[in-house]
């Protein structure tokens, strides 16, 4: 089934995104800073989100582990 179909894969993906944003900003931050609008401008405020809520962000992939691993 499609991620698009299934909110805990579509709550997974979406966490993995803002994960990998924040991270790829902190090794290459005039990579993700240059394109602040349009399509690319969504991996800008993906990264930010990541940044500002890193505690929310680090537990949403903690339950989310416990969920995939012992719940499905």
């Amino acid at each position: 089934m499609s991620a698009l179909f299934n909110f805990q894969s579509l709550l997974s993906v979406i966490l993995l995104l803002i994960c990998t944003c924040a991270y790829l900003r902190s090794l290459f931050p005039s990579l993700i800073d240059r394109n602040k609008t349009g399509f690319l401008g969504t991996f800008w405020k993906l990264a930010r989100i990541g940044e500002r809520k890193s505690p929310w962000v680090g537990a949403a992939c903690l339950i989310m582990a416990f969920t995939v691993l012992f719940w499905s």
